[in-house]
């Protein structure tokens, strides 16, 4: 990697990206060095201005960043790492030095709407409706769509693909919700699986 570390008098903007989540953590800045002993050592170490010293974040706290990957822009004078964070990034306890909550992309999005609707249970809501049928009603609702699932994915047409993959995803939240679990429930099994 060729980093231009001159351009800004040795030190290069370092922006912090949870691998999973994609939400940006923090932004730090690295000299050489830094860099350096972040590639030999897997955790993501800064130059820190104020200590004027490399500082490798969690070496305090013990909420390490755990890098996955690190790549460079089109100037080669910023870097985006992304990394596994080992706990909250900021010092106040956040997520995100951004103070932003944890997101975790749409999916994690329309789970708050389809809990948002069943807390309003607004006239006409389909998502009320359903729910209000109970759980075998959702679970046949899930098996339906996973069995027109299957069948678009024998024919060619990508965009009846697609839309079959989207409901299924959408009532199995449903499904999620009637077990009172979440998505992240979910994935902390896959993520265990894949450890």
């Amino acid at each position: 990697m060729n980093i231009d570390f001159e351009k800004s008098g040795g030190l290069v903007p370092a922006i912090v990206q949870d691998t999973r989540s994609l939400q940006v953590l923090m932004l730090g800045y690295m000299n050489k060095e830094a860099f350096d002993k972040t590639v030999a050592e897997g955790k993501v170490t800064f130059f820190s201005r104020s200590k004027n010293r490399l500082w490798t974040k969690g070496e305090v706290s013990g909420n390490f960043l755990i890098v996955d990957e690190i790549r460079l822009d089109c100037d080669s004078d910023t870097l985006l790492v992304k990394a596994f964070p080992q706990g909250p990034t900021c010092h106040t306890g956040s997520v995100s030095c951004f103070g932003e909550k944890d997101k975790k992309g749409f999916l994690y999005e329309l789970e708050s709407v389809i809990e948002q609707r069943l807390a309003d249970n607004p006239d006409g809501s389909y998502t009320s409706k359903l729910f209000a049928r109970g759980v075998n009603k959702v679970a046949q609702k899930v098996g339906e769509e996973a069995v027109e699932l299957v069948i678009e994915a024998k024919d060619d047409n990508i965009d009846l693909f697609k839309n079959e993959a989207a409901d299924l995803l959408y009532h199995f939240l449903i499904l999620l919700k009637t077990k009172n679990l979440k998505l992240q429930d979910i994935e902390e099994v896959l993520i265990g699986r894949h450890k």
